[in-house]
């Protein structure tokens, strides 16, 4: 009779291939999937029920910016609460490795905490760090264009020399060899912007060799996004590699309804070339405050501010009439500061979503001290709001896009499936109730519906609550991110 570490039986499982749930129970042994079936005659040492539950892989955050606070808050509980067992870090252009600062970190570094979190000269360093910590999820890292940026250049304001260019291509291959997925930019910020696509080209002409991916937060989301999203693919198409446009989206008033354009071009280029995208539950926005996207046209709200934190949860509009100057003086003021920007239609939001080429990201700022509730919300929000209430998509669908789907595309080996000899990377949820209870008033509660969650095999979560075990382990790049992109 056979024992094993644990035992889910009853599940309704969804195994993160798009495929409709079957009846079974799972095994788990040695941190992996032991078995799939009917178990009878087995035991283990932890079981569970989970009749009128759904069992599917640990949810992927492909889009995170948990660089610093995976190592300096290693419980996670905004990730482990809404079933995220990995996260990716190292998104649009920054990240905490290989970073050497000459002060303060450059906006919109300093998303990812202050100067004394970058303390990872090289991507060795912070693989280091993050096992040393030991965090409740899985993280696989990329390798920030505006890190490498700030480490060999003392004007960010200017297109890089070719003495640059050499040098930062130097520090981004030694950080492939040790494991990084990839590289990513963030293009539309002032520390990048400046950056020719000839400087983003050479420096991405490193990821063939190693079968890497290239990351873009585009040069614009807003009126030449077409213009942008043409860059990203012939940056793409140079480097030999696969790219992932960043939260995609339409992102300005006069900008809405033009999803229908954005997606087709995704779609021409994805012919001949492995493109997709990632994208967010939400029609708001949230990042450092850009004075380019101060505007009347919607809503923002300042989610911190260094001269004024007491502002934290205001609306700009109402902070501009208290001092009785125009928004964009107020947010002059304001700086260095956070918002969210309401600047989004919701029907491009769901058009992209419901997309093939979409995989689910959350864009959480963890630093903020009034986040966005993406933070918190986005991976049950997709099941409840937008699988179940909406029916955008079926369940199997949705959660397809949160992890099969995203484990291919950045070559995470044995996880985002539930598949026998797999790791034991897994959620139950109850699909009834399954809800993302943080909301812009209250952006930082746990999910509801959300039952357990098991990282490598351990139980890390269950009933609200975490447990005293974390077991995340570092995710090098493991072979050609070319061959399973899909």
């Amino acid at each position: 009779m056979p024992t094993y570490d644990a035992l889910i039986r009853n599940a309704q499982v969804i195994d993160g291939s798009n495929s409709p749930g079957y009846q079974a129970d799972i095994a788990i042994q040695n941190g992996r999937i032991e078995q799939i079936g009917c178990i009878s005659g087995a035991t283990a040492t932890h079981e569970v029920d989970a009749a009128g539950r759904v069992l599917a892989p640990g949810f992927i955050d492909v889009h995170t910016h948990d660089d610093t606070v995976v190592i300096r808050q290693p419980e996670m509980l905004p990730k482990l609460s809404q079933g995220v067992t990995t996260v990716i870090v190292g998104n649009c252009g920054i990240s905490a490795s290989p970073v050497s600062l000459k002060g303060e970190p450059p906006d919109p570094m300093n998303l990812l905490g202050p100067a004394a979190a970058f303390a990872y000269p090289t991507f060795a360093d912070y693989k280091s760090a993050v096992e040393q910590a030991h965090p409740g999820v899985n993280v696989a890292a990329l390798v920030g264009h505006t890190a490498l940026r700030s480490n060999h250049m003392e004007d960010l304001y200017r297109t890089a020399t070719p003495g640059e260019i050499a040098a930062m291509r130097a520090q981004l291959r030694e950080s492939l060899e040790q494991g990084a997925l990839g590289l990513s930019t963030g293009l539309a910020y002032a520390s990048a912007y400046d950056a020719s696509t000839d400087e983003v080209m050479e420096l991405a002409s490193e990821l063939d060799a190693y079968g890497a991916v290239y990351t873009t937060h585009l040069r614009s989301e807003f009126e030449p996004v077409l213009e942008a999203l043409d860059e990203a693919f012939r940056i793409g198409r140079h480097a030999k590699a696969p790219v992932i446009v960043s939260h995609l989206k339409c992102a300005g008033a006069g900008n809405w309804g033009r999803s229908p354009q954005l997606l087709a071009a995704l779609e021409q280029a994805a012919r001949d070339h492995p493109v997709g995208c990632d994208c967010y539950p939400y029609s708001a926005s949230s990042s450092t405050l850009d004075l380019k996207q101060v505007t009347a046209d919607f809503r923002i709200t300042i989610t911190w501010s260094t001269p004024y934190p007491d502002v934290s949860g205001r609306d700009l509009n109402d902070i501009a009439e208290e001092w009785g100057v125009s928004l964009l003086d107020a947010a002059k003021r304001l700086q260095p500061a956070g918002a969210v920007y309401y600047g989004m239609d919701e029907n491009d939001v769901r058009r992209i979503l419901a997309h093939p080429l979409s995989m689910i990201g959350s864009d959480g700022l963890p630093e903020d001290p009034f986040p966005h509730p993406r933070l918190w919300g986005a991976f049950p929000r997709v099941l409840g709001h937008y699988s179940r209430d909406v029916a955008l998509f079926p369940l199997h669908t949705a959660v397809h896009k949160m992890t099969g789907l995203s484990a291919a595309r950045f070559g995470l080996y044995k996880r985002g499936l539930i598949k026998e000899g797999y790791w034991a990377d897994l959620v139950l949820f109850d699909p009834k109730t399954v809800h993302a209870a943080a909301d812009f008033k209250t952006p930082k509660v746990v999910a509801e519906g959300i039952d357990a969650v098991w990282v490598n095999g351990i139980l890390s979560y269950s009933d609200k609550q975490l447990t005293p075990h974390r077991n995340g382990r570092f995710l090098s790049r493991q072979g050609d991110l070319r061959t399973h992109f899909n």
